[in-house]
């Protein structure tokens, strides 16, 4: 079907001193105006135009390409404001209309506005909003998976980091502690989906999981290299700490050196960790990831034993899916303090916030309770990490 607000492939039906009229289906012939052609046509030959009623409430068709069509959402600069609106600059001639009514705030002039493109109920023309909130709901249905790219819209922060707008339709949430480069408002930014709840509400992230593994391990390494082998980093670092030094979360950070221990890159210390071989050289690391390039150069190096004993792990099966252990001196602990304590929120404060507004699972389910107690055997997951928790034996090991 074909509507205005949108962009369709129509063939020239003849040729006018004003432009080439196309056939437009159900909408009858549209004009392309002259000054608007690519070169020379003929009748018959396909264009690629977008569709939008000019002044006379008329479909005309255009080679410009606008920066949004219907439905989708934009960044415009308010240019002029009248006694019916404010009027936005969307990339055509005809400017498109905010009325009051759909202002989330009076609008000014010079200033621009996260707005959604949309047809008016009344007129049939192409207007915006910018009253957000109405258009994107959190519990609206999705289909989208983990590690699946979409495009994104940072659309505004919050305590727990950035709202931003997923692929046109959805609400999803960068963790401020997932975000290491500078954002503003309306910026249009490639992502991915980290953790889809089970509520459907979705956590987002700005790096492929596997990409950022490789660039985190990479980083971790080159650390070690300049500092002498070793860096007073461990699982117990203050998060700022880790972020001023690696530029990466202190929940990245664990990952990236699970991943090294386990294939005995680093060692993990009480007091850091230590680079236990170098990396094969920069010529033979064009195709290989990190870690498997160290392992090769290590195999080289160091051929195996008859019998090699594996690594205490750092992560660990639980019953469900792969779980980091959490030892606790002691129990009950509240549940709050174990998301401070390791390292998943920058404090006490969002990790409370993030508990009271549903955001962690306890024993796979909805825990709104910040100072619930939590025990030995129980399991948080919250933001695609999956903590086990288990009591120390008498000997604290």
């Amino acid at each position: 079907m074909i509507n205005v607000g949108h962009y369709h492939t129509l063939p020239v039906t003849r040729v006018t001193e004003a432009g080439y009229m196309l056939d437009a289906g159900e909408l009858g012939e549209v004009l392309l105006p002259m000054r608007h052609a690519t070169g020379k046509l003929r009748v018959g030959h396909p264009v690629d135009v977008f569709l939008y009623l000019n002044a006379d409430d008329l479909p005309v068709a255009t080679t410009q390409k606008p920066k949004a069509c219907i439905g989708e959402f934009a960044y415009l600069k308010a240019v002029s404001t009248t006694r019916v609106g404010a009027f936005l600059d969307w990339g055509l001639e005809k400017d498109v209309l905010v009325p009051f009514a759909q202002q989330h705030r009076p609008m000014e002039e010079g200033r621009s506005y996260l707005v959604y493109l949309c047809l008016n109920k009344v007129d049939g023309r192409i207007v915006a909003t910018s009253k957000i909130e109405k258009v994107l709901k959190d519990d609206t249905p999705h289909h989208f998976k983990k590690g699946q790219p979409v495009d994104l819209i940072i659309a505004n922060s919050t305590d727990l980091g950035f709202k931003a707008i997923i692929n046109h339709g959805h609400w999803g949430v960068l963790y401020e502690s997932d975000v290491h480069q500078r954002l503003s408002f309306g910026q249009s930014i490639q992502g991915y989906i980290k953790h889809v709840r089970p509520d459907g509400k979705i956590d987002l992230t700005l790096q492929a999981g596997q990409e950022t593994r490789d660039k985190n391990m990479e980083t971790i390494i080159s650390f070690l290299r300049e500092h002498h082998g070793f860096a007073a980093l461990h699982d117990k670092s203050d998060p700022q700490l880790i972020v001023k030094s690696l530029s990466m979360s202190k929940g990245a950070f664990k990952k990236a050196i699970g991943n090294l221990y386990r294939q005995r890159i680093i060692s993990i210390e009480d007091d850091g960790i230590r680079l236990l071989q170098e990396p094969a050289p920069a010529a033979a690391m064009e195709t290989e990831s990190v870690w498997a390039r160290a392992v090769k150069a290590k195999s080289q190096v160091q051929p195996k034993t008859e019998v090699e004993v594996e690594p205490e792990p750092l992560f660990r099966k639980s019953p469900e899916q792969e779980a980091r252990i959490v030892l606790l001196s002691r129990e009950p602990v509240e549940l709050y303090k174990i998301l401070k304590f390791e390292g998943l929120t920058g404090s006490g404060g969002d990790a409370r916030k993030l508990v009271a507004d549903g955001h962690v699972l306890l024993n796979g389910k909805v825990e709104t309770q910040k100072r619930k107690k939590v025990v030995s055997g129980d399991v948080i997951e919250f933001n695609g990490e999956t903590l086990l928790m288990q009591l120390e034996n008498n000997n604290g090991q």
